[in-house]
């Protein structure tokens, strides 16, 4: 059992038909037939939608995407049409609604991983492959990979897990010329991200990205290179063999699995709410996170 601790009900716009609650975004549909993707303050972690909100989360989220396809554009349009709020809507929906181009979405997660850990590691500790793909000896916790791979995972409902899947059965299931495509864009872009990053003192170890068609034209779409689809480590304390480090949301599963929280994560009890001070020390992190990449201050 996992999803929703308490789900939200939708804010109602005229002119907007709201089409889905995501873990973190609310999707509705113009009159013009155009997307409009808000990103709350939601948290999720261990598959569950957390009842604590993050301030300013979903207005990070949403500038730094923007700051990265800016710095992708050449590389691969992106969904975005506009950052003008629709008429009626709330004024918190400032600074973090985009208008986006209605595309035929992917169902697939494109991960990109140049660093070794998490479900990567689990699975490379029992066969020395991630995803299928054969990698040397000697990895550990944090370890660079001798180059980034593309280890795809399937799109989960709310509150389910996202599962890694082999790049051939990616291939059985959109076709090998899409599957090639979609390869070829997230290493793509991991790359480039990846160089961003690091000349501001981030290691960016990993990353998912969706993708859709208008047309032919494959478009990077959601939300691009952020906390919440990437893990971000700070260069200066890279060690491999251990946890690493981030400006994610490690932050929330370390309290949520420490005794402190109270929390028993195999049992179906929902996660409690969130202490105000990992609130403030989680919400300094997405906000460190973007102002050492664009180079500017929040707000």
């Amino acid at each position: 059992m996992s999803g929703f601790v308490e789900k939200p009900e939708p804010i109602q716009v005229p002119g907007l038909v709201h089409l889905h609650t995501g873990k973190v975004r609310e999707l509705y549909q113009n009159e013009a037939g155009d997307l409009v993707m808000v990103a709350s303050d939601r948290i999720s972690a261990f598959d569950w939608v957390l009842p604590t909100e993050i301030p300013d989360k979903g207005r990070v989220l949403t500038q730094l995407s923007l700051w990265w396809f800016d710095q992708l554009a050449d590389l691969i349009p992106n969904h975005v049409l506009s950052t003008e709020l629709p008429a009626g809507a709330p004024a918190d929906w400032e600074g973090r609604t985009l208008v986006c181009k209605s595309l035929q979405m992917v169902p697939v997660e494109c991960v990109a991983r140049g660093y070794l850990t998490g479900s990567g590691l689990l699975e490379y500790n029992e066969s020395r492959t991630v995803c299928g793909l054969a990698l040397p000896e000697g990895l550990v916790d944090g370890s660079e990979l001798p180059a980034p791979i593309f280890t795809p995972a399937t799109k989960a409902a709310v509150g389910e897990h996202d599962e890694n899947v082999s790049y051939e059965e990616v291939a059985r299931q959109v076709g090998a010329d899409t599957a090639a495509r979609l390869r070829q864009a997230t290493l793509a872009v991991y790359s480039r991200g990846r160089d961003i990053a690091r000349e501001r003192g981030i290691i960016l170890a990993d990353t998912k990205f969706e993708f859709g068609f208008d047309g032919d034209s494959l478009v990077l779409a959601d939300e691009v290179l952020t906390a919440d689809s990437s893990r971000f480590w700070p260069a200066d304390e890279w060690q491999p063999g251990r946890a690493q480090p981030s400006y994610d949301k490690q932050y929330v599963r370390d309290w949520l699995t420490s005794a402190e929280s109270g929390w028993d994560r195999g049992s179906e009890q929902p996660p409690p709410a969130l202490p105000q001070q990992v609130v403030d020390a989680t919400r300094a992190k997405y906000v460190e996170a973007y102002e050492r990449l664009t180079g500017t201050s929040w707000l």
